[in-house]
């Protein structure tokens, strides 16, 4: 698809290139990556869970099981910390 005039790369004549300031290409990239919670799985994992739902399943049971066992510390599953005082 060819560009109209209108739809050219230019700036339009009130604008000057100077008043937007330095651009950086991925300015907050990092930020985002940081951000971001996603997890990739391999396909033939994908395959025994459907859904979000059932690996979080299978993955609070495996804490439940390495809590339990003594291989990981932290809260159990339903516990919430108590405030001091």
């Amino acid at each position: 698809m060819k560009k109209t005039k209108a739809e050219s790369d230019e700036l339009r004549p009130e604008y000057r290139r100077e008043d937007f300031g330095e651009m950086v290409r991925g300015k907050y990239a990092l930020r985002c990556r940081e951000a971001s919670n996603v997890v990739v799985i391999s396909p033939d994992v994908q395959k025994a869970f459907p859904n979000a739902q059932a690996v979080n399943d299978a993955l609070r049971g495996l804490l439940e099981l390495a809590r339990a066992t003594g291989l990981a510390k932290g809260p159990t599953r339903g516990t919430r910390k108590r405030a001091a005082g």
